[in-house]
């Protein structure tokens, strides 16, 4: 038979569909993990891959969806054992089926928690429990392996390096995306395709969570944007609640009508939560004459952070701000040394809200252990603010180290021609991904002319291309000289610059302050050179996004050049200076409360909440008067779009540390008392992401939360209600074969005639299932939640 991808390359393969609810047609007992059939129940299992093969489906997904430590130590088994099992379950049925043509894809759910600094997994402790996994499937004999309903790029990044480092086998990437196009924690499908394709993933899609038609211009926008082979599998449509179970509308004959537009794009097509292999044949008989797509090489370097993605398509500047480098810096080398976070943030939030794209991180310092503070630095900056980095260090151990955690695709400052630098961050940009700057010097040292620079550039690609780093990824650093050093050092710049361009076809980036190093009146210089670049084609300036001389340069030439539609974003800025706004503080300078609680600044805002009550003000003052508006600021943010959800969590969290500070000046008893609402994910469910965001805001607007975790039994939750009196009640449920248990749960408080109102959420939930299951309240996203309970509580 042909190794995979050589087969997907000729004609378009089929997934399977639906499977926990076809186990639960078959008998699966309600609460049970359904992987855990793979040995209590085998033959069940194999009649429904052998559905999938007789309807024609030839990627055949091994039924491990929950097959991870953490989620089989309930059940006294390994991984290893399931893993094992479901993959010999797959090859049994083919044999019945005398198939012989048929591949095993080896599949990975997520693990149901959110990654530090958001939650409490680690990233490393994720890559080991995927690896384990992923291992097992390996040895066991599967084909592939395929990583999906992924909510989280961050979780997605963990299981794909665990997947490249644990095995040789193929990688199909699938994440599942919100009616509104984003992920849970904020990612876009270009985002998406930016990591994943760094990352050297074989095929990459979207599932679960969407019928067909929500589904078609996520997945349009995924085409745009990818120059890799796509996977798509939807829903049976939403779904409803029927007999407390839930029920999909879509027939096979309607899905496959409204797959039929949507396979030119689709090189690998399927069907997730309510598809049947009814669907699946369906779907096959309608799009299997329809052409293969043609996959198409997209010239554009996407940079990312877990939420923005930055274009560097050849046509517009992008701004990657310099300050975050100690070099000639005092302050900041001194808040290095110190270990003082807030400066350096200070210094981020600047940079940002003065207008740049990317902000580059250099914490290189004699004494310092780079790759331990580079690290907690970059990381440090995620959580306050979703510009995309660039990591900028010499030493290839911290590059590597804080390359891997990264939360997103990164530009990577910096290779050289160096033989020693060719062969340490070549393979970590191939490993992790990320836009690689490329500074024209060698052993030699800088050359002092263009063609030099332009050889040295030109060895570089070679050696990038050969090890499968595209073109594309790269952008080539003239080093920019001081001109008083000599009367030539610019225009050799300059030169260099135009001639990557049109002989390597690379994008190109440049610090454009050294230019002027040792002159008087610097800013002058650097605003000219600065121009005479953008005409010469920069596509990345690494300059100070404070200097209003060079941010007026860059806003001018967008406008002259018709990359500035009707001069908005010229005549925006110039507005707003003629206003003469309050500047924002300097790094170092304290913030108020409400802006730390904005910002998601949580020693800030402890420190400040603490010089508040210590300096007299009333304590209920500072939190009605800071906090709250504070909160309600980010809210609003987040449902408008403007922000993402690790940032409100961040604002949430830093909310808690002030309130956590400020309820020691509290009257006694005012900051205590009995919990007033009761969240649980719903029995058989051990995935409590949701659960966990809703409860970190409702806490940060005081809301006292009693959290009785995942996998809870409606008895219990009836038992706790009725002890605690409790007035609201929140449950959470992913997965299509555990929503029945919300029903349930509400069946079992209704009957004992508790009066608690009931909001329910979660992946698989709807407005149409809540209403049918008798909630009171649905909630689409966190926020939701903390709505309602303000209406209840006040």
């Amino acid at each position: 038979m042909r190794p995979l991808l050589e087969a997907i390359r000729e004609k378009r393969l089929y997934l399977d569909g639906g499977f926990g609810s076809m186990l639960q047609a078959a008998g699966l007992p309600e609460g049970m993990l359904p992987d855990i059939w793979n040995l209590k129940n085998p033959q069940a299992v194999q009649q429904i891959h052998q559905a999938y093969l007789e309807a024609g489906c030839r990627l055949l997904t091994t039924n491990t969806f929950g097959s991870s430590r953490q989620k089989l130590l309930p059940y006294g088994v390994s991984p290893a054992e399931v893993v094992t099992a479901a993959v010999q379950n797959v090859r049994a049925a083919m044999e019945a089926a005398g198939v012989t043509d048929a591949y095993v894809c080896g599949d990975i759910g997520p693990t149901g928690r959110l990654l530090k600094p958001y939650g409490d997994l680690d990233f490393e402790e994720a890559v080991s429990l995927f690896s384990e996994t992923i291992r097992a499937a390996a040895r066991a004999g599967a084909d592939a392996i395929l990583i999906e309903t992924m909510s989280d790029l961050y979780e997605m990044k963990a299981a794909v390096v665990a997947a490249k480092e644990s095995c040789d086998l193929p990688v199909l990437a699938s994440l599942i995306f919100d009616g509104s196009g984003k992920l849970l924690t904020g990612g876009s499908p270009q985002g998406a395709v930016a990591l994943l394709e760094g990352l050297g993933v074989d095929v990459l899609g979207i599932n679960c969570g969407l019928g067909p038609k929500e589904m078609a211009g996520v997945f349009q926008a995924m085409w745009e944007a990818s120059s890799t082979p796509l996977l798509l599998q939807p829903n049976a449509g939403l779904p409803r609640s029927e007999g407390g179970k839930a029920v999909y509308d879509v027939s096979p004959q309607e899905y496959a009508q409204q797959m039929a537009p949507l396979a030119p794009m689709a090189t690998v097509m399927g069907g997730c939560c309510g598809t049947t292999p009814a669907h699946l044949q369906a779907l096959i008989e309608t799009t299997r004459e329809v052409p293969l797509p043609e996959v198409t090489w997209k010239d554009t370097l996407l940079v990312t952070s877990y939420c923005q993605t930055v274009s560097l398509d050849g046509k517009d500047l992008v701004i990657i701000g310099e300050r975050i480098n100690p070099t000639g810096k005092k302050k900041l080398q001194a808040a290095l040394r110190e270990g003082d976070t807030g400066y350096v943030l200070g210094e981020a939030l600047k940079q940002e809200e003065a207008g740049a794209h990317i902000l580059d991180v250099n914490v290189g310092l004699p004494g310092l252990d780079e790759p331990a503070v580079l690290t907690k630095t970059m990381e440090a900056i995620q959580e306050v603010t979703g510009l995309p980095l660039q990591l900028d260090t010499s030493n290839p151990k911290a590059m590597e180290v804080a390359l891997r955690r990264y939360n997103g695709k990164p530009l990577v400052n910096s290779v050289n021609g160096k033989e020693e630098s060719l062969e340490a961050i070549l393979p970590l940009v191939k490993k992790y991904g990320g836009g690689l700057v490329c500074l024209t010097l060698d052993d030699d040292g800088i050359p002092g002319d263009a063609e030099g620079r332009v050889a040295i550039a030109r060895k570089i690609v070679a050696r990038a291309e050969a090890l499968g780093i595209p073109r594309r990824e790269l952008l080539v650093d003239g080093l920019t000289m001081p001109v008083s050093a000599g009367g030539e050092n610019a225009n050799v710049t300059l030169e260099t610059l135009r001639r990557v361009k049109e002989e390597l076809g690379v994008k190109t980036a440049l610090g454009v302050s050294n230019v002027s190093f040792g002159l008087p009146k610097r800013d002058q210089l650097n605003v000219s050179f600065f121009t005479m670049a953008l005409q010469a084609g920069l596509d990345g300036a690494i300059m100070n996004p404070m200097s209003g001389g060079m941010m007026g340069a860059y806003r001018a030439y967008r406008a002259l050049r018709g990359l500035d539609s009707q001069c908005q974003d010229y005549m925006a800025a110039f507005q707003e200076e003629a206003q003469a706004p309050a500047a924002a503080p300097a790094a170092g300078e304290t913030l108020s409360l409400q802006q730390s609680v904005c910002k998601g600044l949580k020693e800030a805002a402890a420190h400040t909440a603490r010089d508040l009550a210590e300096g007299g003000r009333d304590i209920l003052d500072i939190i009605n008067g800071e906090l709250v508006p504070a909160l309600d600021q980010v809210g609003k943010g987040f449902e408008q779009g403007t922000l993402f959800l690790l940032q409100l969590l961040m604002s949430a969290e830093a909310a808690k540390a002030a309130f956590q500070v400020l309820k020691d000046y509290l009257p006694a008893g005012e900051s205590t008392g009995e919990p007033q609402i009761v969240l649980a994910t719903v029995k058989g469910d051990i995935h409590d992401i949701g659960k966990n965001i809703v409860k970190v805001l409702l806490e940060s607007y005081r809301f006292r939360v009693l959290d009785l975790g995942k996998d809870v039994a409606p008895e219990t939750i009836v038992e706790t209600v009725r002890q605690r009196k409790i007035p609201l009640v929140g449950l959470s449920a992913l997965m299509t074969t555990t929503a029945p248990y919300m029903a349930e749960t509400i069946r079992q408080l209704r009957e004992a005639g508790l009066p608690c109102k009931v909001v329910v959420g979660g992946a698989v939930i709807t407005q149409d299932y809540a209403d049918s299951i008798g909630a009171d309240r649905y909630a689409a996203d966190a926020m939701e939640s903390v709505h309602y309970a303000q209406e209840i509580f006040g």
